[in-house]
């Protein structure tokens, strides 16, 4: 499949986009990854530069609207080190298990992802890939497999690693030390090959891409996508606990952003706009848990916001047929609302953001229907 359009404009710190609200600064996060003093350099960022809020995105990355000052707010990002690379910020694309490590899973990623981030910024011609192109890293649990990266991992054990191309086990199985600059080759070939392609499953023959790799397993295997967010109180090893938040609809106001900062752990962004602080004392864990409940996050397995995401809709989105993110708020206690179900509102047929599964619904002007098919 050929894209209409040639030309990447796909956002970054640095190359932001003009939305209807004013400029859009998208950074990158490899593995969701960020410090607490990072965190809250982005959150001066937006009430300083912006609208005073982050958005959590679907690739662990976080976002800025509203900007009337892009040059002082890459200034502010950078000196958090947060652009470690002017030419290759957009492509710094990388979803890994954001619990890694620390609890479950079969091993741990977290190496791999500081690797891969550098092995990725030093290589020349990977400065061309498109700001789509999603490199994914699971550690077995299948947390991260389900969202069809385009280039990824996914750990059978300690040292076997199933190769993955769109979501896809290509039957290639490499060694944890293989892995990095096989990702790498992966992305140089697609950059090679894409034409106007922006993501691998665009190709006409995706296993192009693996160049001299050979199958030794059966291929074809997928994962189901994970759509609800790790939230509350969850038990690391060694007596520490990870607290898991998660951020209603992905906005983050800019304060509350300062508040996480101020608990001064280490923390990941997650694919489903939630936020994880990690290594807490359990003393710590309780009165975080108290200071950040109240600003609205969330913290119960029950809550009905975990089923409902949805875009940016109007007044920031100039395609929206409606304000989409007030529409899906208003939903969240709809007691007619298909139970179980996610629910994902979006203003026009780009249907931005929306997960593999689930119900879309598309704002018509005069209320909603259902997508016949995913995006």
């Amino acid at each position: 499949m050929q894209r209409a359009r040639d030309d990447d404009v796909c956002p970054g710190a640095l190359q932001t986009h003009h939305a209807a609200d004013g400029e859009l600064a998208r950074i990158r996060l490899p593995g969701g990854m960020i410090t607490a003093a990072q965190l809250d350099a982005v959150a001066l960022a937006a009430i300083d530069f912006g609208s005073a809020t982050l958005e959590l995105t679907s690739r662990g990355n976080l976002q800025i609207r509203g900007l009337r000052d892009t040059g002082s707010a890459a200034d502010l990002l950078s000196g958090a080190g947060l652009l470690p690379s002017h030419t290759h910020e957009r492509v710094r694309n990388i979803v890994a298990s954001p619990s890694s490590g620390r609890s479950g899973g079969l091993c741990d990623v977290r190496g791999l992802v500081v690797a891969l981030d550098s092995a990725i910024q030093r290589d020349p011609h990977l400065r061309q890939l498109p700001g789509r192109f999603l490199f994914g890293l699971d550690d077995g649990r299948g947390d991260i497999s389900g969202l069809g990266a385009d280039a990824g991992i996914h750990a059978l054990d300690e040292s076997t690693m199933a190769l993955l191309l769109a979501g896809h086990d290509t039957g290639v199985r490499l060694k944890p030390a293989e892995v990095v600059t096989t990702l790498v080759a992966i992305a140089t070939r697609f950059a090679e090959l894409r034409g106007s392609c922006w993501r691998v499953a665009e190709l006409d023959d995706p296993s192009l891409v693996l160049g001299p790799l050979t199958p030794t397993s059966p291929a074809g295997k997928s994962w189901p996508e994970s759509t609800r967010p790790p939230v509350g109180w969850i038990d690391q090893t060694a007596g520490l606990v990870t607290l898991g938040a998660a951020v209603p609809l992905g906005v983050l106001d800019a304060e509350s952003a300062r508040y996480l900062a101020a608990v001064d752990a280490p923390m990941a962004i997650t694919p489903w706009r939630s936020v994880l602080l990690f290594d807490l004392d359990e003393s710590t864990a309780d009165v975080a848990l108290r200071v950040l409940a109240p600003r609205g996050l969330i913290f119960d397995h029950n809550s009905p916001w975990l089923s409902v995401s949805a875009c940016t809709g109007s007044p920031g989105c100039e395609r929206s047929a409606a304000d989409v993110r007030a529409d899906a708020a208003a939903a969240v206690n709809d007691p007619a609302a298909p139970s179980g179900a996610h629910r994902h509102f979006v203003g026009c047929e780009r249907a931005c953001g929306s997960p593999p599964h689930g119900e879309v619904m598309v704002a018509t002007g005069d209320g909603y229907r259902p997508r016949s098919t995913h995006p």
